[in-house]
């Protein structure tokens, strides 16, 4: 029966009857089928490894939504004392590596210092070995002798990691399918962070709901102007913007782990691909940036004369739509397409959409007198 529950749990990505001398490195993998940070650690990052160093590299991935694989994955935990962790995680020697960054970046350079070292073994994580060692019996029981190449051996699809790779495998029902991992649909996903994606559902609807009330509060605001008392109120958020981008632009340029709060998964959000436009630009510096032209234009508007004053003001009513707007599509994508939420980035949401409300207020007021002065010049 343990042999049997490994074999749905384990899949060793490349493991060969074959003994060298040449220096191997060991480490343990754990993901989830619906992790797309995990297909993108697998499918990219360990199979390029694996086709550079070939036999001297053997890793074995576990499948955390299993129970022994869940049970694993709580011990390599308490190995390193954390008290939660998430993946896509990586265990080599006394070593973790935790996210889609941090894997690809340093991962090279530890098997590089293993190999050096002339390799490492299985990491000592309590079950690891007894599940080796279930798994390896079940295979001297139920299998061909050593020198027989296993060519198609099956798995659960939810275990299947893509591409195949063709090499003898020591254990039954453990190789790579030739199936990649399915996608995780957006049930699964959403699933992923309830709390977190459940707010940011929350507040995607507001922020499409301003954008529909902000009709309304054109036609209501015909006497607002940004020199008004209340139009303060703008800097005032836009600061507050500058702080959450700048935090949000030092945590996506230093790669480090971003303090959250106890609702969402803010460095699973960093880690992603969203975390950058382009795949270059930081979102968080693009944040900054925004914000900063905004209190500018701010001022033009304020202090500056006619018709400077109303060209800043319709630049301003500008960089808050197209804000707000591209903020809709980042927090759509943070419950259904990455899985996690980012507080932060839903701060800043909030506040870019407030901002648009509130410049909303003098835009009718700017539109009537470009009318009055259209009018007067058609008259004289």
């Amino acid at each position: 029966m343990m042999a049997l529950i490994f074999s749905l749990v384990l899949v060793p990505i490349r493991i060969a009857h074959a003994q060298t001398e040449d220096p191997v490195v060991h480490a343990v993998l754990f993901f989830s089928p619906s992790c797309p940070h995990c297909h993108l650690v697998l499918n990219e990052t360990i199979t390029s490894l694996i086709d550079q160093y070939g036999d001297q590299l053997q890793i074995i991935a576990i499948d955390v939504t299993q129970p022994n694989g869940e049970a694993l994955f709580l011990n390599a935990l308490k190995k390193f004392d954390l008290e939660y962790g998430g993946v896509p995680l990586l265990v080599i020697g006394n070593t973790y590596l935790l996210g889609s960054l941090e894997i690809p970046t340093e991962f090279p350079s530890l098997i590089e210092a293993y190999l050096a070292q002339g390799g490492v073994d299985w990491p000592d994580i309590s079950g690891l070995q007894e599940g080796l060692a279930a798994a390896g019996q079940a295979e001297n029981s139920n299998t061909a002798p050593p020198s027989q190449t296993i060519t198609e051996p099956t798995i659960p699809e939810s275990a299947a990691i893509s591409p195949a790779i063709p090499s003898p495998m020591p254990f039954p029902n453990l190789s790579l399918s030739a199936k990649p991992l399915p996608d995780p649909n957006w049930r699964d996903l959403f699933a992923q962070d309830l709390g977190g994606n459940t707010l940011s559902v929350i507040v995607l609807i507001g922020m499409v709901g301003a954008v529909l009330w902000s009709g309304r509060i054109i036609r209501q605001a015909n006497r607002a102007s940004l020199k008004d008392r209340w139009a303060w109120v703008i800097p005032i958020l836009s600061i507050a913007g500058i702080c959450v981008s700048a935090y949000l632009a030092y945590v996506e340029t230093m790669q480090v782990e971003a303090v959250c709060g106890p609702v969402g998964d803010c460095n699973t959000v960093q880690h992603s691909e969203y975390a950058r436009l382009f795949g270059v630009l930081p979102i968080g510096v693009l944040g900054l940036g925004g914000y900063i032209a905004i209190i500018t234009t701010w001022l033009m508007a304020r202090y500056m004369k006619k018709p400077m004053e109303d060209i800043a003001a319709w630049a301003l009513l500008a960089l808050t739509i197209s804000g707000t707007i591209f903020s809709i599509y980042l927090t759509f994508l943070e419950p259904f397409v990455i899985g996690a939420t980012c507080t932060w980035c839903l701060t800043s949401s909030v506040l870019i959409t407030l901002l648009m409300l509130a410049s909303m207020s003098s835009f009718n007021l700017n539109l009537s007198r470009i009318s009055s002065d259209i009018s007067r010049h058609r008259r004289h």
